[in-house]
């Protein structure tokens, strides 16, 4: 049965011929057929010829590809897909903690990880993280979300008793009402995970992302290295990621801020799961915004002299990019403003619309605008198992960097 074909209009293949996984709607001169949401559809040039097979979207992206070079879309062709994506983790050795041979100390100890990463791994619309046995898939188009029974079939088959649960978290990211909850095996409410050897309670069901914001492990670990002696907050600090990093590097005193209260009781509970009897940790409850205006300047004795800011996507387009730089200019000023000569400043965006250029101009906007000498000292990526695809530049979401303040 021939499938619906959506036909290029002349001049409009360059992107596609680059092999970038998106297709706007701006490209399409007409639709042949009538596809739904999710349906697999054909790309044809102007000509007639095949040019790619993808999801049909009804959005600006109109179609996200699947291949360039086949249209033969089946269970083998997801098999494949999938099988490559877990090659290139247990090639880096994220599945070595399975291995009873394997000797990993209790502080190198990583059992959580991203398996699947959208069009990093080749398969746009799919997430897929490791938490410690049990699998949380999260779909960004309603195509991919229809395969979530295969998807689920396969992942038992290459797994099998090393795979606990999988786990749907697409109810916010799938239009159409999708709903989180447990695909198959066990269900717990929470689960424990260990990051570099610490400990942490995830929650699918009210955990933001997948549960965990897998992305910054490596930047966690940065922040254990650096944060001996120093008196650290961590804004924006969700359920204790950075804080717990910097407790376990020895930190002075580490305080979380965050505005929902779930999250700090969570990251309290994640504090006193690794160290029971702490009383150098506080958690905030409280608008970052707000709560950081209140920050006594350069007072290292009272105030801070390692700030993180990871904030939510203040830019969730480019309609909202100038607001949400506006956003992010307002605390980082007042970070660079209150930290003492030495500081150490840990800043991210997690925004897609937001570009390096965008990020690094607003970092130098802030620094003169506090009046502060600040040095580069290195960039900070999303971890490695968080690939991006060479024709995907936007899959390089996060940008962050570690600046020190003079």
């Amino acid at each position: 049965m021939t499938r619906p074909q959506l036909i290029i209009a002349p001049g409009k293949e360059k992107a596609i011929l680059r092999r970038h996984p998106w297709i706007f709607s701006g490209a399409v001169k007409r639709i042949e057929g009538e596809p739904h949401e999710g349906d697999v559809v054909d790309v044809l040039d102007a000509h007639g010829q095949w040019m790619a097979t993808g999801h049909y979207q009804n959005d600006s992206i109109i179609c996200k590809v699947l291949s360039f070079d086949t249209a033969q879309v089946d269970e083998d062709f997801f098999r494949q897909r999938l099988v490559s994506a877990i090659t290139y983790r247990q090639r880096l050795g994220f599945f070595d903690y399975l291995n009873q041979n394997c000797r990993i100390s209790e502080s190198e100890l990583t059992n959580v990880f991203r398996l699947v990463h959208a069009e990093g791994d080749y398969l746009p619309g799919l997430v897929c993280d490791w938490y410690n046995g049990i699998l949380v898939m999260q779909a960004h188009s309603v195509g991919m979300h229809h395969m979530f029974p295969l998807f689920t079939k396969l992942f038992r088959d290459f797994f099998g008793d090393r795979l606990k649960a999988v786990f749907d978290k697409s109810g916010a990211t799938v239009p159409g009402g999708s709903q989180d909850g447990y695909l198959w095996g066990i269900m717990p409410q929470e689960h424990e995970i260990t990051e570099n050897g610490i400990k942490l309670l995830i929650n699918f069901f009210e955990g933001q992302k997948t549960g965990f914001f897998v992305d910054q492990r490596e930047n966690r670990k940065l922040v254990q290295d650096l944060a001996f002696e120093r008196r650290v907050l961590n804004c924006f600090g969700y359920t204790g990621g950075f804080s717990l990093a910097a407790l376990s590097g020895g930190a002075q005193y580490v305080e979380t801020v965050d505005i929902s209260k779930k999250a700090i009781e969570l990251c309290n509970r994640n504090v006193t799961m690794n160290y029971p009897d702490c009383s150098i940790h506080q958690g905030v409850v409280a608008d970052v915004l707000q709560y950081i205006q209140t920050i006594k300047e350069s007072d290292t004795e009272e105030g801070f002299d390692f700030i993180i800011l990871d904030p939510p996507a203040f830019a969730k387009n480019h309609r909202s990019l100038q607001q949400g730089l506006k956003g992010y200019r307002a605390i980082n000023q007042r970070a660079m403003e209150a930290l003492p000569a030495g500081g150490l400043l840990m800043t991210f965006s997690c925004s897609q619309a937001v570009s390096k250029d965008d990020f690094r101009t607003m970092i130098f906007t802030s620094a003169a605008l506090a009046g502060r000498r600040v040095r580069v000292v290195c960039e900070l990526p999303h971890a490695m198992d968080h690939p991006v695809s060479i024709y995907h530049p936007e899959g390089e979401y996060l940008k962050g960097l570690l600046l020190q303040v003079e």
